[in-house]
């Protein structure tokens, strides 16, 4: 394909996005206790700062909204008190401060030490998932750390997003966006890297798990679309089609780009016609896609293989059952062919052909004819003039079937008539005529006596 996406999300605004959905602001505020005590007042015992200067570096870093600024005061913090109780509050603030930054391999380090500190981290879970697929990083080692943030953001997400550690200031729908959000990214990540690993199946499995979460998700249809056609099964073609439709047509929330949904269905409409013959079809094809993610269950396209095995079996069947029609269309097909002159001088003309088939549209003369107009193709279209070589007795109605054996002998294109010698005894279906009256002669009355 043709078609290049920007990356699904970069790691700046991915990272933002979340954590203000969830934090309610743009760096999280660290775990308990969410500030340290400044000198003088009782902290939690188990985390203390060192003395005033470090709570105003911290106090200083929460407010600080200019990410490079926050950057310098965090390695200040660092440099100065290098043991602090807060390791893992600093190392978040590092976390959100690189991706704001653009600096995704150092924020996916800096997840990687917090969960040295706590496995379970969800910040630095949903960062490494979200990156990984924009680092386009596929060595083994990359793609087993990018699946196993996406497990644990999935694993842990009935634990992060219960109703009691909602924020105040955060709504319940954005709570519950921010947890559909979250299952959206861990699915993308899995499917990246099944598709790095060339697992396809598995990258299916999770493209249409997003696609159940957000139907609207449409560069999921077209890499849902990618993934199947990369296996080149011709079987699976109807199900790459429809989803293609889909990211072509589909022009609601999450919808590509007019340019990329151009691309796609300019691709759409040549990948179609290879599969089916033509366009018959494609419009209905859109409309269908357009308010369906994934195709439904009897979705089906004919393939051009199918429809010439389908047409096949019908002209078998057609010869079967209709023999003699079935000649007369073959040879008309030739005669009316570009070659068609060429053909009856080589092929037809004074040939004997086999046992044919008409219609009577006309007889000449209206009585006793010697001459036969047959319509062979329908009832009532003349095709087919038979000469006699002597004639019938009586007359036939029009639509007669009748049967003969002839010769051609003249052919004309324009109008089309086919004309042919036929003798009366191989003319079939000329309806029996009543037998002439035999006329007696009267008896002779007043006969003349013999002379003696």
């Amino acid at each position: 394909m043709l078609v290049r996406f920007s990356k699904m999300i970069s790691a700046a605004a991915a990272a933002s996005v979340f954590c203000v959905t969830v934090w309610g602001q743009e760096a999280p505020a660290p775990a308990t206790p969410a500030t340290p005590a400044a000198p003088g007042t009782p902290a939690a015992p188990e985390k203390k700062v060192k003395d005033r200067a470090e709570y105003d570096l911290y106090d200083s870093i929460t407010k600080e909204t200019n990410p490079a600024k926050r950057l310098e005061s965090l390695n200040t913090w660092k440099e100065k008190y290098p043991d602090t109780d807060y390791k893992k509050e600093r190392l978040l603030f590092y976390l959100t401060t690189y991706a704001q930054l653009n600096q995704p391999a150092k924020a996916i380090d800096t997840a990687k030490q917090i969960l040295a500190i706590d496995p379970k981290d969800f910040t630095s879970l949903f960062y490494i998932t979200n990156l990984t697929p924009s680092m386009n990083d596929t060595s083994p080692a990359a793609l087993d750390s990018g699946e196993k943030a996406a497990q644990g953001v999935l694993a842990n997400l009935d634990t992060i997003f219960v109703a009691a550690k909602k924020p105040a200031a955060t709504s319940g729908a954005d709570w519950t966006k921010a947890r559909t959000d979250a299952e959206i990214a861990a699915h993308k990540t899995l499917a990246w890297v099944a598709n790095t690993r060339k697992q396809p199946d598995v990258a299916q499995q999770e493209y249409r798990k997003v696609l159940a979460l957000n139907p609207g998700a449409a560069d999921v249809d077209y890499l849902l679309a990618q993934s199947i056609q990369g296996e080149k099964k011709i079987e699976r073609q109807p199900e790459v089609l429809f989803l293609y439709a889909r990211a072509a047509a589909y022009d609601g929330p999450g919808a590509l780009t007019p340019e990329g949904r151009k691309q796609i269905d300019d691709y759409l409409s040549r990948a179609y016609k290879g599969y089916h013959g033509s366009t018959d079809g494609l419009a209905e094809l859109k409309n269908l896609a357009k308010t369906n993610a994934v195709p439904p269950s009897d979705f089906k396209i004919v393939s051009v293989s199918e429809i010439a095995k389908d047409k096949a079996a019908k002209e078998e069947e057609f010869k079967k059952n209709n023999p003699q029609l079935a000649l007369w269309t073959s040879v008309k097909e030739q005669l009316t062919g570009p070659n068609g002159m060429q053909y009856f001088d080589t092929s037809v003309k004074e040939a004997a052909l086999p046992k044919l088939r008409g219609k009577l549209v006309s007889e000449s003369p209206a009585i006793n004819p010697k001459e036969l107009v047959l319509a062979m193709s329908d009832d009532t279209t003349p095709e087919v003039t038979l000469k006699l070589n002597a004639p019938l007795r009586g007359k036939a109605p029009a639509g007669t079937v009748i049967e003969f054996e002839g010769v051609p002998k003249s052919f004309t294109q324009s109008p089309f008539m086919l004309t042919m010698d036929v003798e009366k005894e191989k003319i079939e279906g000329w309806p029996a005529q009543a037998a002439p009256p035999v006329h007696k002669a009267a008896p002779r009355t007043g006969a003349k006596k013999k002379k003696k």
